[in-house]
C-alpha cells in the first residue's frame, strides 16, 4: 500500500522510534501501577521514546492521582466512570491520533510487560514489515505467571459454521497470523491507525478489540501473533458472568444483557458488521445457547 510508513532499515529498529502507549482503568490502582512500571522499564531497554495516555474512568480508590504523583509525564484523562474497556481506549485513542508517533500501544492495566517485551515486538514488527512488504498489526500474547499458559493474544476462528467461535494461536519461536485480536498488548503502525481510525464507541465494554482487528483485515491488512511471551495477565473468572451454569437462568439472562456481556445493539451491529449473510443466526445464537442451557438445566420437581 502506497500510505504505508516504512521504518529505518538499520538494525537497530528503535532507534528515534516514538510509541504512545493507551491504558483504561477503573479501581485498579495496584495493578495500573505495576502494569505502567513494567511499560516505563520495558521502554527503556527498547531505547524508544515513551508517551502515555491513562484514562481513569473515575476511580474511587486514588488511581489517576496516584499515577500523578508517580509517572508525571503519564497524561491522565478524567473520565465521567461509565466508559468500561473500549469507550475508555476510544477516548485515549482520540487523544493520541493527534500526536505524531510511529506505533500506538494498546496495553491492558493488568498486564506487566517482559522488559524486554518491546524490544521485541519491533524487532519482529521489522521483520514481518520486509517478508510482507508492508506494516502488520503485531499482538503480544501474554501468560499466567504460575503456569506460563497463554491467556490473551491472537486467535482464528476454530469452524467456518462458528465464526466467532475463537481459539489462541500461539508460538514460542515465530510469529503465527491469526484472524481476530484482544487488546491486552497490540503494537499498531501509525500509518494503519491512521487509515482504520479509531475503536468504535458502539462497543460498551468488550467486542471493540476484535471489531477493529476484523476491519484491519478487511482493508488488506495481516494481524501476526509475536514470538514469545509479552507479559503476564490472568484470565478472567467465568464464575459469576453469564457463562456460569450454576447461576439461575433469570441471573445469567440479566448478565448476558449488561455491557461486560452481549449486550444487544453491541453485539447486533458486530453480527451484522462481521457475520455475512448468516447475521442473523449468529446474533441470535449466544441468547438461544444460554435459555436451552439455563432450562435443561433446571432441578426437576419431584412427583409426589
Amino acid at each position: 500500500m502506497s500510505d504505508m510508513k516504512e521504518l529505518p532499515a538499520s538494525r537497530d529498529v528503535a532507534a528515534s522510534v516514538r510509541i504512545i502507549a493507551l491504558l483504561t482503568c477503573f479501581n485498579r490502582k495496584a495493578l495500573t501501577l505495576a502494569c505502567l512500571r513494567s511499560l516505563s522499564v520495558a521502554a527503556a531497554r527498547a531505547g524508544v521514546e515513551l508517551g502515555v495516555i491513562v484514562v481513569d474512568d473515575a476511580s474511587t480508590d486514588g488511581t489517576a492521582q496516584a499515577i500523578r504523583d508517580e509517572f508525571p509525564f503519564v497524561d491522565v484523562v478524567d473520565s465521567s466512570g461509565n466508559l468500561y474497556w473500549t469507550r475508555g481506549m476510544h477516548t485515549g485513542f482520540e487523544r493520541a491520533l493527534r500526536q505524531p508517533c510511529d506505533y500506538y500501544l494498546w496495553l491492558n492495566d493488568d498486564t506487566q510487560l517482559v522488559a524486554d517485551a518491546l524490544r521485541k515486538l519491533l524487532e519482529q514488527m521489522e521483520s514481518l514489515r520486509r517478508r510482507e512488504g508492508q506494516s502488520v498489526i503485531l499482538i503480544g500474547a501474554t501468560a499466567e505467571r504460575s503456569t506460563g499458559r497463554i491467556t490473551y493474544g491472537g486467535r482464528v476462528a476454530s469452524t467456518r459454521l462458528k465464526p466467532f467461535n475463537y481459539r489462541l494461536v500461539w508460538s514460542e519461536r515465530e510469529a503465527v497470523p491469526c484472524a481476530a485480536m484482544e487488546g491486552n498488548c497490540v503494537l499498531i503502525p501509525a500509518p494503519i491507525a491512521t487509515q482504520l481510525g479509531n475503536l468504535d464507541p458502539v462497543f460498551e465494554h468488550a467486542m471493540g478489540d476484535t471489531d477493529y482487528g476484523l476491519r484491519a483485515l478487511s482493508a488488506g491488512y495481516k494481524l501476526y501473533v509475536a514470538a514469545g511471551v509479552a507479559g503476564y495477565c490472568s484470565t478472567n473468572a467465568l464464575q459469576g458472568s453469564y457463562f456460569d451454569a450454576s447461576l439461575p437462568l433469570r441471573r445469567r439472562w440479566k448478565l448476558i444483557l449488561d455491557r461486560k456481556g452481549l449486550p444487544v445493539r453491541s453485539w447486533l451491529h458486530f453480527s451484522r458488521r462481521h457475520g455475512g449473510i448468516l447475521w442473523p443466526l449468529h446474533f441470535s445464537w449466544p441468547y438461544v445457547k444460554l435459555v436451552l442451557t439455563g432450562l435443561l438445566r433446571r432441578p426437576r420437581r419431584r412427583a409426589v
